[in-house]
């Protein structure tokens, strides 16, 4: 297994515009999420760039990246678009797609990420989830939970389903974490299928690969790296950094 980390990122999102650029401690955003995927020492790690901006922070900072036609609509298009030019002799079967708003992601995560598709050869997609930080976590739309069939020793399970809606009873809830892993194929059937109802009627993509029938898992991780998507999180994750 030759794994390849990638990461979309793109200047224009809604919440926080610029997020890929923002400082945090002195580093653009973008670079940290770069420097803890080189940390976690899976395969090599480029940045799928939908903006010159990000190529120029990314290439300063002595890393890979490749700039991508910004209209494509989503991240896994991103990559898969990067992979093209990154590796188009297909020595990589593997692509970790690690969001980049994830500036302390630890690198263990990836690797964990990783090692699923190596020990269930039945997986198609690797995931990553997380204990519910709070019991309001699992009235809040904003928290995607994962519905997962666990294996018996409670470090990975299988998906059945992923939803924003409120889930009930004593078992544990699992926050999802927008990690993926891929074989290659995978992806690209992914990518290739058009979205699909439940992920329409969710707004979460994954339900895509469900649909067709792909198996997804699911690592277990300690806690939910901090996520970056508004101006509170950007101040949180400044304060993180002081520390």
């Amino acid at each position: 297994m030759k794994p390849i980390v990638l990461i979309p990122a793109r200047m224009a999102a809604t919440r926080l515009p610029n997020k890929p650029l923002a400082d945090i401690g002195g580093l653009p955003m973008i670079v940290r999420v770069l420097n803890q995927a080189l940390a976690a020492d899976i395969g090599p790690v480029a940045v799928a760039a939908g903006d010159a901006e990000i190529v120029e922070a990314v290439r300063a900072a002595g890393g890979t990246a490749v700039l991508t036609d910004p209209d494509l609509p989503s991240g896994s298009d991103r990559i898969l678009a990067a992979l093209a030019e990154l590796d188009p002799q297909f020595e990589h079967d593997v692509v970790i797609n690690l969001q980049g708003d994830m500036p302390f992601v630890d690198p263990a995560v990836l690797s964990d990420c990783a090692k699923i598709l190596e020990e269930f050869g039945d997986a198609d997609i690797a995931t990553v989830v997380a204990p519910e930080a709070s019991p309001a976590d699992r009235s809040n739309p904003d928290v995607v939970k994962a519905v997962l069939a666990m294996e018996d020793d409670g470090q990975s399970g299988r998906a059945l389903y992923f939803t924003r809606s409120t889930l009930y009873g004593d078992a544990p809830v699992w926050r999802h974490i927008g990690i993926y892993g891929y074989r290659r194929e995978a992806l690209e059937a992914f990518n290739a299928a058009s979205p699909s109802p439940l992920e329409q009627r969710e707004k979460l993509e994954q339900l895509r690969a469900l649909e067709q029938g792909m198996i997804i898992r699911a690592a277990v991780a300690a806690e939910a790296p901090i996520s970056v998507d508004n101006p509170s999180d950007l101040e949180a994750a400044r304060q993180a950094a002081g520390k």
